[in-house]
Formats: C-alpha cells, structure tokens, sequence
C-alpha cells in the first residue's frame, strides 16, 4: 500500500481522467485491494461504486498499477539525488510535479549514476570553468582563453584538445537538459518522419522480403503512423529487412545550422553573431543534437510509437476476442465436427448435446484415396446412428472441399428423410491443435487420439464458444494482430481480463462446466476449481449454492467472489439460476412476502415484477440500484446476453481464390477487425479485405463500428490479386462497381489478408512510397487526404 499522500494524489488524479467522484474512485481501489475483481465490484457492488461499469474499472485497475510504479520510482530518484547531496528545492519540486515516467527520468538523467563519459573526465581536469566562461561571453577567442588550461598529464596537451573537452563538458550538459530534451522530443513527434528503406544488399523479391515492400521507401508523419503500419514496420527491422529512421523533412545547406540545431540555440539563448566564439558554440550545439540527442530522442519515439501502436494492437486484439467468446451459441443440439485433412483425411468426431463424445473415425474423401461414396456412407451411417443435426467444418486445410462433403451429405440424407432438417457452419478451428496437445485435452479425452480431439473442439466450439474456447491460451485463437510483436506480458494480462469478463458475463453452469472454465470465474483461481470439479465427482451434482462452501479451499470470502456467477438448474433454490447473488436473496424473500406469492408465481412475471417500487425494499445494505438489479434478474431468469445462432451460406463452385470475379456478391463470416478494416472468411482458405471505407456509405473511423467479429455479412468482390493472394471486397453493395479496389486503395494502399494459421499483416503508404495505381479515383485521393488529415 502507498503512503497516504501518494494515495490521495492518486485517487485525486484517477477520479480527474475518469471523471468521477474521488469517494467513488476510493471505495473501487479499496474493493480492488481486498481482493475482489472486476467482474464483481461491477456487477454487486454498484452502490459502493455509484455505478462503475466494468471498463471504468479496468482503466482503474490499469491507472492505478502505474501510477503506484511512478510513486515508488519518483521516490527512489527523490532518494538518489538527495544523497548525492544535489537535491535543491527547486530540482524536488520538479521532480514531484512530473506526470510521467518518461518526465521523471528526463529529470533524473543528469544524477543518474553513468560510466565515466568525456564530459567527466573533461570536469575532472578542471576545465567546466572554462567551458562556463566560452559560453557566457562569445567575444572571448576560444583558443587564448584554452591555452591556461593545457593540461597534458590530464591528457589535454594542446588548446585544441581543451576545447573539445569543452565541447564534451557543454553538449553532455545540454543532452541532460529535461526542458530541452521535452521540447525536442515533442516537435519531432508532431513534425518528424518515421521512413524506412529495403536495406542494402537484401533481394526484394525474396518471399520473406517481398512481404515488406510497402515499406522499401516509405515515410509518414511519426505521430499519425497507424499501429498496422508501425508495427510492419518494426517487424521489417527487427528481421533486418528494413532500414528505419526518424527524420526531418528539411533540405540541409552545408555549413548551416539545421531545423533542430536552431531549435536548441533559441532554447538556450544564443544565436550567431560572429564573434570570436561563436563558431564553437555553433559546433558544439550541432554535435549536441547529431551524437547526443538525434539518436536517443530516435529511440525514445520510436518506444512511444511501439507502445502505442502495441497498446492499439492488444486492444483489438481484446474485443476481437470478446467478440468471437460472445458469439452466438448452437446450443443443445448433437454436432458432427469434421476437421479437415487430404492425405491423412478428415477427422471425425460426434458429440451430444451435452458435448460428449459419442463416436468418432475418418474419412478419406480426397486425394489420394478420393472415397467420395465410402465417407458418405461412413457420415451418413453416424448421423443417423446418434440423431447429428449440425455439422461443423474446420477452416483449414481442404475445408471447401470437406464443406462440398457435407453439403453432399446434407442433400442424401433429406432425401431419405425430408422432415430432417440438418446445417452446415464452417468454423475457425484456430487452437484447436493447441488444445489437442494440451495436457487438460488428455485428462479430458484420454482415450481419443490427438488428431480426433480436434475434431471434438471444433464440434463443441459451435454448441457453446465461450465454454470451449477457454480451454485454449487466448493467443492462440487467432484473432490478433501483430500478437508475437507486442508486450506478451500485456497481451497476456488484457486477453485474461477480456476471458474473464465474458465468462461472468454470461454465466457458467456449476454442474457442467470444465475446469478451465470454471477457473474463469470471478474467485476461483484453478486449484479452487479443479476442487469444485472433484467434489462434483465425488458427491454428484450441486443442489444449491451454499454447498460450494462445503469444497476444500473455497471460504466465505471467495463464496462471495464467485457465488453470483454461478448457475444451477432444476436445483432447490430457483434464484440458482439466475444472477441474483445469495447475499441479496433476503431481498427476494421481502418481495415474495409484499405480493404473497411464491417464487416460481415471480420469475418471468414481467406483469407482478413491474408494480414493485425499488425504493420499497432498498435498505441502508442493498440500495435501489441493487434491487432494480434483481428485478432484471427476476424478470428475465438465466437469460443469456449472447445473440440467436444463425449460419452464413457459401456459394456452391466457390471453393478457391481463383473462383472469385469483380461484381461477384458472397456471403461470409466476419474473422478478424481492425480499425482499418474487417477480414471476411468467404470460405477459399484466403480472408477478404472490407475496408474501412467500403463498410457503410456513412463515413466510419473504426471498423468496429459497423461489424465484429463472428457476423455473418453480404459483401461484393472489388479486387481479386491471385498471385499475391488479396481479396478486395465491399459492404456497400447497391454502390457501383470501382476496377482496383476504390477508396480502400486511397487511405491503405497496401495490404496483404492473412491466410489460414498466419496473422493478418499489413502494409500502408502513408507518406511518399510507390505511387497509388492509375486505377484510384477521386473518391480514393479525397479518403486518403481526409486520413492524412492534410
């Protein structure tokens, strides 16, 4: 816990960005500290909060873990200097006002303990008094005034030698000047170029390489660089692909002062007037900016670019995923799941509606076996065996050509039973691979073979996402961008808050409900839910609730923490099924005795549960906010928030990238957003690109806006590049057909969808590459101004 003066600065400054009360900022971090989650103090403690929702609570959660790290460094570097004996009133008082990390270490850099530099040494030979006085008075000639201070036991034996210590002694200190550093850094940001180039001697046609040639001579404004951009970027440097720098956009007179190297003499005062001095002093500031500051101000901007563009990139990353968690359920219905494979065929595996395994095998309908008819009648005989109304497709390797399988399947089976309806869904079997392997995949199913427990999740991932993708690691379901290079640390800690909040969202089935998912919920950490697993086992389904107290190393306090998220059906208590938390069934109890009606003669009685007054049984415990809570609750008894099923149709003799032409209008399933833009899966192993300005025919700045990821949208093809596997599309079908992809060339000229088992990756020319295709029209070049903001 911080000391009281840091705590109240830091509520007082969370209070201020959220724009919320301090009292309420207060009881969050209070709640935040005991050990409750966020899940929790949203959802049951909305009184204590004033109605803090869950992403208010995450920034909290977020701003508070930073700026408890600022307090603790600002206090270390209080420190340091203080026992170097430097610390004056005025350094302290700059040091406590500074905002940010990267302020307070601008500050600390002159007391920061360093090897010796040629400043240092300079100093210790006795010249800062010289350097002092060349600066203070340019009149004076440089030359006589060093020759006092030839010192050549020191190692400066001659006037010239001296004056490059002074040099070294006034560029050091310069370099060290936090107010200069802040001013610099902030004018390259708003006025430098981040450019890159092909490195010398590196083939551009190289698969690996052509992969960035959006960016052998590309340049854009540093600080309106998107995250897609930057981090292609990064990637081609970090692969020794691409040459990158931060540049001004200045044409450069030999012997003439640059745009930084003025910047830095109006900073300290001083301009040339010729005099005897003067010329070293212009020297000396061009040394300061070129091998002091240019390249660490580089470095600094470029970190903040990378962590910005990696903050936008694990946001994304974040609500793709809560996206495709969220995804609408098939529910209870016995689902065939088919991954798909050529030589080692396509695996197969039935599951109830419950989610057990009830047979599995594999089919061999492709090359080089290509038992069409023998997989039919293998498919066919399991389907009618175990009652199989929905079949799930992999959208791997051979996924069009199984989904053609199953539509055949689909078609012999209605004409031996006409009344049977059956469906088909291609779905993404990202991870599926991972959690095959996993070790909770064997404990799970030991008796399957690796191969088939792909099939089995991928059958189980169309019942119900949210209960089976938690069994895989987040970055392995594939809906990430640039996820191998961003902070995994972050990654890792924004993707298990996003798990985290659809899991309570929704709810999970105590009796059901696997480890991994149970661990999910708010309390329970994975010890406390394999414990739950093993007292199901052992004593049989949960009754009621209160029994969870019965489990080893589950206490009242994590009964509290995860009680409300919990659901049992057909138990003793029915307010087990819904998300009225058993703290506040005493206020269920007051109800039923005002309308004198039992419970089952309550819920769903939209009619009863209307003529109650919240304030009626608020009390100084549970407020109005609560009960209108369990009202909502009551109303609707273990509704659950995700949307209907539905299925997105491919067209038949669409199975390739090759079957696609201009003006052709496809159904598919939305797979991937970013702001730019959404990724469509048409079903031909290659993601479509919509971009941003091609969803709507209303201007739209963030994709997300429009679609999310799992929609089933109509899209019209634009642009189809076979060779370099990019498919142009557009939502904006009553528009006229554009040749070359339209707007979305003009703003993001460059892309590249991504196809199966690979991150989308992207390319952009936001500044002076390649010119745009003759194909771009006046639309194009108007969205790409109006981006540039220019």
């Amino acid at each position: 816990m911080e000391h009281a003066p840091h705590a109240q600065k830091i509520l007082q400054q969370i209070a201020a960005e959220l724009q919320v009360r301090p009292a309420q900022v207060q009881t969050a971090i209070e709640l935040l500290d005991g050990g409750a989650t966020v899940p929790f103090i949203a959802r049951y403690r909305k009184e204590a909060t004033g109605g803090l929702d869950d992403v208010q609570l995450r920034e909290l959660e977020s701003r508070l873990a930073y700026l408890r790290e600022l307090e603790t460094r600002r206090d270390a570097i209080l420190k340091s200097i203080d026992e170097q004996g430097k610390l004056t009133p005025e350094l302290r008082a700059a040091v406590l006002a500074a905002p940010t990390k990267q302020e307070l270490e601008d500050l600390y850099l002159p007391y920061k303990p360093k090897r010796r530099t040629k400043g240092m040494i300079a100093r210790e030979a006795g010249l800062e008094p010289l350097a002092d006085k060349l600066f203070a008075d340019p009149t004076l000639d440089p030359k006589l005034e060093a020759a006092a201070f030839i010192n050549a036991e020191a190692g400066f034996a001659d006037a010239l030698v001296v004056l490059d210590g002074v040099r070294d002694i006034l560029s050091e200190r310069w370099a060290e000047d936090a107010a200069l550093v802040g001013l610099l850094r902030e004018w390259l940001w708003g006025e430098g170029l981040l450019r890159s180039k092909l490195l010398d001697g590196k083939d551009a046609n190289h698969p690996d390489t052509a992969k960035f040639r959006d960016y052998f001579d590309y340049d854009e404004p540093i600080g309106r660089v998107p995250s897609h951009r930057a981090l292609a970027v990064f990637r081609g440097r970090t692969l020794d692909l691409l040459d990158v720098k931060l540049v001004v956009d200045e044409e450069v007179v030999p012997g003439q002062p640059t745009i930084a190297e003025g910047r830095i003499a109006v900073h300290l005062g001083w301009s040339h007037a010729k005099r005897p001095g003067d010329d070293l002093i212009r020297k000396t500031i061009a040394w300061t900016w070129k091998v002091k500051l240019s390249l660490s101000l580089e470095r600094d901007l470029f970190t903040r670019l990378r962590e910005a563009a990696e903050a936008t990139a694990i946001k994304v990353f974040g609500e793709n995923l809560r996206d495709l968690l969220l995804a609408a359920p098939a529910g209870k219905r016995v689902v065939m799941g088919l991954d798909p494979g050529i030589r080692t065929g396509v695996k197969v595996a039935v599951v109830s509606d419950t989610g057990r395994v009830l047979d599995t095998s594999t089919v061999y309908p492709h090359e080089p076996r290509r038992d069409w008819e023998g997989s039919l009648h293998t498919l066919a005989k399991l389907c009618a065996a175990h009652g199989v109304n929905l079949i799930a497709i992999g959208n791997g390797t051979a996924s069009r050509e199984t989904d053609r399988l199953a539509g055949d399947l689909i078609k012999r089976l209605q004409q031996l039973a006409p009344e049977r309806a059956i469906e088909k869904v291609v779905v993404s079997e990202a991870g599926a691979s991972v959690y095959s392997a996993s070790e909770f995949a064997s404990k799970e199913l030991p008796d399957l073979d690796v191969s088939l427990r792909g099939a089995v999740s991928i059958a189980r991932r169309l019942q119900d996402p949210l209960a089976e993708l938690v069994k895989i690691d987040p970055k392995s379901i594939g809906v990430g961008q640039y996820q191998h290079d961003v902070n995994q640390g972050e990654l890792a800690r924004t993707l298990d808050a996003v798990v985290e909040d659809c899991v309570n969202s929704v709810g999970v089935d105590l009796n059901t409900a696997s480890a991994p998912l149970l661990s999910r919920v708010s309390g329970l950490s994975a010890s406390v839910a394999a414990s739950v697993v093993r007292w199901r086992d052992a004593h049989g389904a949960f009754r009621n609730r209160r029994q969870l107290l019965d489990v080893a190393g589950l206490g009242p306090k994590t009964f509290e923490q995860a009680a409300g998220f919990l659901r049992i059906r057909d138990g003793d208590n029915p307010l087990d099924i819904t998300g009225v938390h058993p703290e506040t069934y005493p206020v269920v109890e007051k109800m039923l005795k005002a309308v004198n009606r039992p419970i089952g003669e309550l819920m769903g009685r939209s009619d009863v549960l209307k003529s109650l007054k919240p304030e009626a049984f608020a009390d100084e415990k549970f407020g109005a906010i609560t009960v209108r809570d369990i009202l909502a609750e009551l109303d609707k008894p273990g509704r659950d928030p995700r949307p209907d099923f539905k299925v997105a149709r491919f067209n038949d003799g669409v199975e390739d990238i090759k079957d696609l032409t201009e003006g052709m209008v496809l159904e598919g399933t939305v797979s991937n957003v970013a702001q730019f833009g959404a990724f469509v899966d048409l079903g031909v192993h290659q993601d479509g690109l919509v971009h941003v300005s091609q969803l709507s025919n209303k201007f739209v700045s963030d994709a997300r806006e429009v679609v999310r990821t799992g929609d089933i949208v109509k899209v019209r093809v634009l642009e189809v590049d076979v060779a370099r596997k990019r498919i142009s599309l557009t939502m904006k079908l009553d528009a006229p057909a554009q040749k070359g992809g339209g707007a979305e060339r003009g703003a993001d000229n460059r892309f590249r969808p991504a196809g199966r088992g690979e991150q989308p990756q992207r390319g952009g020319q936001g500044g002076r590459g390649a010119p745009a295709p003759a194909s771009q029209n006046a639309m194009a070049a108007a969205f790409a101004k109006l981006k540039s903001g220019r």
